[in-house]
Formats: C-alpha cells, structure tokens, sequence
C-alpha cells in the first residue's frame, strides 16, 4: 500500500518497505560501471537479506552512458511494473539520468511505487520521481560504492530501505552555520545536477523546502556562480532552510560555507553544514521528498510523519 505524506509539494507517497527475502533490482540510468565494484557491492545487499537482480540491459553501454537514452528509459520504466521487485538501487551516478528522466514513464512509478536509492548525477531522477509520480525517493549510496562504505553508512542504507515510515529514517547531525529552525520538504542533491536542470522541464521547484546540497570537485567560484545564478532565476525564493552535506575536493569547506551562508543571508534561513552524506567516505542514506524538520540550533535533520511538527 501506498503511505501519504503531507509535505510542501503536496502528499506524497513512501513507497512500500523492504523486508528480508524480497527482491531488489539494479538500474544504470546514468554511466558504465565497474563491474567487480558492482559484484562487491551486491555482495553486502545480500549480506542484508536481501535477493538482488541485475538485468542483462544493465550492463549495456553506449559510449560514456550505460546503453541509449531510450534503453535506460525503458529499463527503468520496466523495474517499476515488474511486481516481484521492491526497491531499485542504482549501479553509478556520473552522467545520464537527466537523459534519462526526460524519457521516462512516469506513470509506472505513481502506479506502483518503490523504494529508489542513488546520488550525484541520480539527483535529477531522485528529483523527477517526486514532482512527477509524488514518490519519497532516497539520497544514498550507488552500488559500486557500497562495499566500501563504512558500517555506518550501510546500516543507514539498510533502515532505509525497511523504515515503515520516515520517521523511522536515522537523522543526520551537522555544524550550526545560521541559527534557527525550519519544517518543511526535504529537495535536493547534487548542486551541479540540479543548476543543469533550470530552464528544462524537469526545473526544480524549492519554494517552501529545505534545500539539501552536495558537491564534488567544484572550485569555490564555481559554487558561487551555481548558487548565484539559481537565486537569479528565482528558483531559491522561498527556501525555509538549507542542509549542506560534502563537498568533497571543493577547496576549503569553510569557505564553502560561508558562500552558501552568504548566498541564503536575504531573508536569512537557517543553515546547517557538514551533513555525513554526498561523495564522501560516510554517505547516509535518507528520504528526498518527505517532510524534514532542521533544527540548526541543535544541529539536527530529522523526518517527520507529517508536516505538523511541535518544537
């Protein structure tokens, strides 16, 4: 069954838990992928319990993509309808899923709605799957990287997947960057990914969330022209707060924060900074889409059932 979640895209659907035995399957909407990095990451899935699949189209390649748009598409559109399947995990992020969320159906997803996990360049599907099917999808850790994530990283993948409800989902602590707090939709991901998808279709909608972001190897002045022209195009207008994970061979974080502090100064919004997740060694899985509360005062995200939280 599906479980609405009041939030400030309206209701929204978690998708069903995973239970030990259940099947996963795995998708490549974005880049080729090391296939004994792919192995050793299925490995530890099934040390949770669970069975995986992995689809001979996933393997497919098309130059730097994981076979055509068209192939991607499909594929992933198919793993929704397969009825055995209960969650889709994503091989690698790199490049692609923009290309692939233009093509995909996404009435497959609101009509039978499942757990999606992925990062970086999987932000434009984790981001697509709810504006366009009202799916509660999930930041965390692809495949190939799974095997050397650290036990705490896997444990939060793992409740994750079984949370019956988000409020079951583990929070993250971060730094205080601005005092205050904020409750509302939890959107985001990759800040690159998400520059690249304004004036297209599939142009984030941030007005009344907290916005969670996460980089790699983006010079300062690059963050800041991202930032500068997303709050130019008016995509950033009505941000209640902001949660900032890695931002991995960026330079110095502090400088980083401070950009982004800066950037969300008029109105000030609460700030957290230094979230465990994004390209780092620690990458915690959590919902996207789902109804957060920041406390940057306590320097605590949590997931709220509903969007009526008492301080």
């Amino acid at each position: 069954m599906r479980s609405p979640i009041k939030g400030g895209m309206g209701t929204a659907i978690l998708p069903p838990p995973v239970k030990p035995g259940d099947l996963v399957a795995v998708a490549a909407p974005s880049s080729p992928f090391d296939h004994r990095q792919l192995e050793r990451g299925i490995a530890v899935i099934r040390e949770m319990g669970f069975e995986v699949w992995t689809p001979s189209v996933t393997f497919s390649r098309a130059g730097y993509l994981a076979g055509s748009d068209n192939e991607r598409a499909a594929a992933l559109t198919l793993l929704f309808r397969e009825p055995g399947v209960r969650a889709i995990l994503c091989a690698r992020g790199g490049y692609g899923a923009m290309r692939t969320a233009a093509r995909f159906d996404y009435a497959a997803a609101e009509n039978h709605p499942k757990r999606f996990v992925g990062f970086s360049d999987l932000t434009a599907m984790l981001w697509s799957l709810r504006a366009r099917s009202g799916l509660v999808t999930f930041h965390g850790p692809v495949v190939t990287t799974l095997a050397d994530a650290p036990a705490a990283s896997r444990e939060a993948f793992r409740q994750s997947l079984t949370a019956g409800s988000v409020a079951d989902c583990p929070g993250l602590a971060g730094t205080t960057l601005r005092r205050g707090r904020a409750v509302g939709t939890l959107l985001g991901g990759n800040l690159t990914t998400l520059c690249h998808l304004l004036a297209t279709p599939l142009a984030p909608v941030l007005e009344g969330g907290i916005l969670f972001l996460e980089d790699r190897g983006e010079a300062p002045y690059r963050i800041d022209r991202m930032l500068t022209q997303m709050r130019l195009s008016g995509v950033l207008d009505g941000v209640v707060g902001v949660a900032l994970g890695g931002f991995t061979e960026c330079g110095p974080v502090d400088r980083i924060h401070e950009i982004v502090t800066a950037v969300f100064s008029d109105p000030p919004v609460p700030v957290l900074g230094a979230l465990e997740a994004g390209h780092g060694p620690e990458n915690r899985t959590f919902p996207l889409g789902a109804t957060a509360r920041l406390d940057a005062d306590a320097g605590v995200l949590s997931f709220l059932a509903s969007d009526k939280a008492a301080w």
